[in-house]
Formats: C-alpha cells, structure tokens, sequence
C-alpha cells in the first residue's frame, strides 16, 4: 500500500496537498492540467523533493528517511536519463551499479532485460543508433532490471507517435502485471489514462484527489477536469 499522509510539497511558491492511498499492485494514471504538480507529487514520492509536512509510507514504511536511491522505486523520465557515450547495456546497467562492475551473472542480466523489451541483439548500441522507441525500451529495460516495487513515469512516451506510444504503453502495463508492482504514470492525454491505468488520480488547484476507477471518472468528470478536458 502505498499512502500518502497529509502529504504538503512545497515548491517555488507552489503548495500541493495529498491525503490518499493507493492498493498494492494498483496501475494509476495521474492527469490534470499543467502546472497542477503531477511531476511534484512524483518527485516527493521518488525522494527528489521534500514534503514540507506529512509522510510518503510505502508497505508500511516511512520513505521519507531514505535518499532517492535507497527507496523502493523505479523512475522513467520524459527524456529517458539515458547517456549518449554508453552503450544501451551499460545505460540499463546503471540501474544496479553507477561504477558498471557488474558481475558476469548480472550482465547476463541485463542482457536478460534487455531481450525482455525486444532488445535482443541491441546491447552494443548507443542511443545515438537507435530509434526513438528503441531508446523508450532501454529506459524501461532499466526499470525492470532495477525490480523495485513501485514505478513511477513522468510522461516517458509523449514524444512518441501514437501507434508506438500505444505500443509502449502496452508494454508498461504488462510488465507492471507481470512483476506486480504498483504504477504511477503522469499524462496529460486521457487516451494514455484510459489504456495504462485501472485508475486515474486528478492533480488540480492545489489537490491530489483520490483515485477513481478510470472509465467512472471521464464518464463524468467534476469541473476541475471538465475544464481541463474542454
């Protein structure tokens, strides 16, 4: 379970309140205009910013304690984090160790992940040879590899065209299924809400409100998402 306790991130002159849980193994969409804080609420969740008050408790822990890379999270950003001198190997490789001493059975792990996405063959390559999509699937290769229970996404496929967006998507909430981990993805397209989450969290003037079952709440939107969805 994952609760968020009278959560209150401060940011810039910017206050969002949280007050919410959300079940094990849950995949949730969070949508809302922008600037509401729906990249905010992911790095308070992820340890990148400090609440100003209140708690981040994951499996009854509190988070709030622990640096970023010490918590229970995988984080795929919009522009992937991948470093254009390393091979794709190496960019998921990251995800176990920054030196990259890697034992031989943790390479073969990566390589593992990798053929998991569809990468099969693809190690050696640099982001610099490889699609967009391509790219998408090495930053997600990453996160399996990292086998953490709670993936967070920050808009990691708006660059994408529609068709391999929905593709990539596909493939997120597979392997959340498959791994049982509960997922946060910010979006601001309720096609992506519709597809990747069970349920949807609306961040809106000030507020993140507590989820809903998808489909119930773009069938009838309260005004905070009405006027954003126009």
């Amino acid at each position: 379970m994952l609760i968020l306790e009278k959560l209150v991130i401060g940011h810039e002159g910017f206050e969002l309140r949280a007050d919410l849980s959300i079940a094990p193994g849950a995949r949730v969409a969070v949508i809302g205009p922008s600037g509401a804080g729906k990249s905010t609420l992911l790095d308070a969740i992820a340890g990148f910013l400090p609440p100003k008050s209140g708690r981040v408790i994951f499996q009854g822990r509190d988070l709030g304690p622990l640096a970023p890379g010490e918590r229970p999270v995988s984080m795929l950003f919009q522009d992937n984090n991948l470093f254009p001198h390393l091979s794709a190997a190496q960019n998921v490789a990251l995800g176990l160790r920054p030196n990259l001493r890697l034992s031989k059975a943790e390479w073969q792990a990566v390589e593992a992940c990798l053929d998991h996405v569809g990468l099969a063959g693809f190690g050696a390559r640099k982001p610099g040879a490889l699609s967009g999509g391509q790219r998408s699937r090495v930053a997600l290769a990453r996160v399996l590899l990292r086998d953490r229970p709670l993936m967070l996404l920050d808009e990691p496929f708006s660059a994408l065209g529609p068709a391999l967006k929905a593709e990539m998507l596909a493939l997120v909430r597979e392997l959340a299924v498959e791994t049982g981990a509960t997922l946060l993805m910010v979006t601001h397209d309720p096609g992506d809400a519709v597809m990747i989450g069970d349920q949807t969290v609306l961040v809106a003037e000030g507020q993140v409100h507590a989820p809903v079952e998808t489909g119930e709440l773009f069938s009838d939107p309260p005004e905070a998402l009405r006027a954003y969805l126009g």
